[in-house]
Formats: C-alpha cells, structure tokens, sequence
C-alpha cells in the first residue's frame, strides 16, 4: 500500500480526532445504563391512598382511541377519571368517546376551548385536561397507545419507589410494518445515542428525555409552574416540559415501560418518516448548538463506522502485503479500533432495545443498516422547522 498523501493523512488524523472524542461521549452517556432498572411490572391489585387523573388529547382519532380506551377501562384505582380531550373531531370520535363514557363512568368527553394563538394543539388539549383533572396525579395517555391492565397502579408504584416527582415510560412498538422495523430502531438508537437510556440514573436537566404517549406528574407541581403552558409552542413538548421541571428542581425520570403500554405504529413508513420525525431532534428543548453536535455525533459513531470499515477493508485488501511496512499503519489500525469499537457498540444497542418491538424479524435484526438514513432524517429535522401537524397549520408559532 503506497503512504498516504499529506492532505489525506491530515484528513485522516482529524476524522480519528473527532471519532475518537466523541466515541468517548458516547461510552460516558451510555455507562449509567449498565445499572438500569429493568423494566415497570404492571400492578395486579387496586390501592386506594392515592388518584389519578388520566388525560387522553384527541383530533380525528377514531381508528385508533378504542383500543386505548378499553385499556383504560380495566384499569383498577388509583385510577379515578378519563378526561378525554376532543379538539372538535369530525370523523366519529366523539361518539365512540360517548358510546365507552355510558360503559365506564370515569370515562368524560371533554370539548377544549378554541385553540389560542402561540399554541400546539395537542398542548392546548392537555392543558384545557388539567383545569378539569382532580387526581392527586396526571397520566398524559396517547390515543395511538394501549395501557396494558394494570398501568395506572404500576406507573405511581415506580414514581413514588424512586421519589420522582415527573416520570414518562417508553413503549413497546406493535403492529409496524416490516419496511418500518427497518428505519424506526435507528431512529430510536439516536435518541438514546443523545439522551442515554430509559431506566438508568438521572441525567442533568438539559439531557432528561421523555415520552408524552405515558408521562406522569403530580397534580400540584403542575399548577405550580404554569401547568402545560412552558411547553404551549414546542413540536416536543413533553421533553420541554421535562426539563423546564427538572431545571426548577423537580426530580424527574424516564423508565422502561415496555411491559406495561404498547404504541401503535403509524400507517405507513412514510407517515412514520414525517410525523415522528418532525420532533425528535427535540429542537424546542435543546439550543441549537448541542443538537448540531448531537448530529454530528450521530453520524460520527452510529452511520459512518460500517461504511469506514468497509472502505477500509477493500484499500487494505487492496495493499495488503505492504500495509505492515506503510509509515501509515498506525493510523489505519486507529482507524479501525475506533470504527470497529464503534460498531460493536451499535449491535449491542440492537439486542439492548429489543424488548421494545412486540414483533421483530429480520427487518429489525437489520435495522443498523439504515442508520445512514436515520441521521439523514435527525439533520432534515434539526435543519427545518415545521409548520403543521395532524392536518392544523402552526404558522405563527415562534422559533
């Protein structure tokens, strides 16, 4: 293998640098995890000292709300009502709100006022939840979700045994598409690759992450800090809500909840590519400079390894006989450590997130080979700001 030009041997050298630090903020956001808690256990038996009000937003859901509010009647106490909170739905959700409320009495159709200026409107509909909420608790519930019986007992048992006081649950995926088990983990993995993992200890305010699909807090320390509206113009308002608790002291947690709620996929990979990723940069949470550092970290150690060690692989097949001899062997072998610890890394995250898909095949036990595609879809969202969602146009929200 003939040396290296100056300018490629430069280039490589700075591409070692920046792989090789940012590797090491990787394993630093990743440690924690080794002493996780494992994942929330649904509870089988009632208790009674304390409330929950559940809130369910809804806007033209009624595809998707049944199984979501079936789940929510079998649930036992704490639970004490089901706000379910219609933006004036057109195509039949009401009713079939009102047709669960004649089965369930703590089922209640709630309309929320007109959506005010500066708002999104899933915000607005949570808001308009809390003024009529009376648990000590409020359980955000998405309608796309199916709480597993036995959530509601087992959500405040995993907040009040770690003393939180905010707490969101990830999910487990069902029902996705083989095309969408093939993009949605990597695009998962760069959430964690950002935030750490569900269930490990507490990160700094600015690093908390959340999931609004199940995402629990006291009743009173909403009030207190303005309920929702801290969040009112964020495309990811339960980590902005998160973290505007955690940064006025409020402990907060993100734990597994994968045996106790099930999601739903979207319709379609496309419908996946836009809506999800239209918020998970969590660019309303994060300032702009750590979510392009972010982004370059994403790129860095989890899409480009395998393309480096292939194109590696074929120059030293290439100049193998003199690799050993070449002024630049050190380099290479630098090169390779860093990519290919890198990208044992990455399969290990594979088998960690695993638990988190009801339905898996080979689609997903390959999904790390879409994760070029997953950074490109982490720059689109950090790079554009969007204006809509769910079929409302939010022109006037500010950046």
């Amino acid at each position: 293998m003939p040396p290296l030009t100056d300018f490629a041997r430069a280039a490589g050298l700075l591409l070692l640098a920046i792989q090789g630090w940012l590797l090491f903020v990787l394993l630093v956001r990743l440690a924690p995890g080794h002493s996780r808690r494992p994942p929330v256990a649904p509870r089988r038996s009632p208790r009674g000292d304390t409330t929950v009000s559940v809130i369910v937003t809804t806007l033209n859901e009624v595809h998707r709300v049944g199984p979501c509010l079936e789940g929510l009647m079998q649930q036992q106490e704490p639970l004490l009502e089901v706000l379910v909170v219609d933006s004036r739905s057109t195509d039949g959700t009401r009713e079939l709100v009102q047709a669960a409320a004649a089965r369930d009495a703590r089922i209640r159709l709630v309309t929320d006022d007109p959506l005010p200026p500066g708002w999104v409107g899933k915000v607005w509909a949570l808001e308009n939840g809390l003024r009529e909420a009376k648990g000590d608790w409020v359980l955000g519930i998405d309608a796309d979700t199916v709480p597993a019986p036995g959530l509601v007992g087992a959500v405040i048992d995993a907040v009040e045994q770690d003393g939180y006081d905010v707490a969101s649950f990830s999910p487990q995926f069902r029902d996705q598409t083989p095309t969408e088990r093939f993009v949605q983990p990597a695009m998962l993995t760069t959430l964690v690759y950002r935030c750490g993992a569900a269930g490990a200890t507490q990160p700094p305010p600015d690093r908390v992450l959340a999931n609004g699909q199940c995402f629990v807090a006291r009743r009173d320390l909403l009030l207190r800090h303005g309920g929702y509206a801290p969040a009112r113009a964020s495309w990811c308002d339960d980590v902005t809500l998160a973290r505007h608790l955690a940064h006025h002291g409020a402990r907060v947690g993100f734990l597994d909840g994968s045996k106790i709620i099930q999601v739903r996929s979207y319709a379609s990979l496309s419908e996946m590519w836009r809506e999800w990723g239209r918020s998970f940069d969590l660019k309303d949470a994060t300032p702009m400079r750590r979510r392009w550092l972010d982004v370059a970290l994403v790129w860095a150690v989890q899409a480009m390894p395998l393309p480096l060690l292939l194109a590696m692989g074929v120059a030293m097949a290439m100049g193998a006989r003199n690799l050993a001899a070449s002024p630049d062997a050190m380099l290479w072998r630098a090169l390779l450590l860093v990519n290919g610890l890198a990208l044992c890394i990455r399969l290990f995250m594979l088998w960690a997130l695993r638990g988190s898909y009801a339905e898996r095949g080979w689609s997903f036990w390959l999904s790390w080979l879409s994760d070029i595609a997953a950074a490109w879809r982490l720059t689109l969202s950090t790079a554009r700001r969007p204006k809509a969602w769910r079929g409302r146009a939010f022109e006037s929200l500010p950046a």
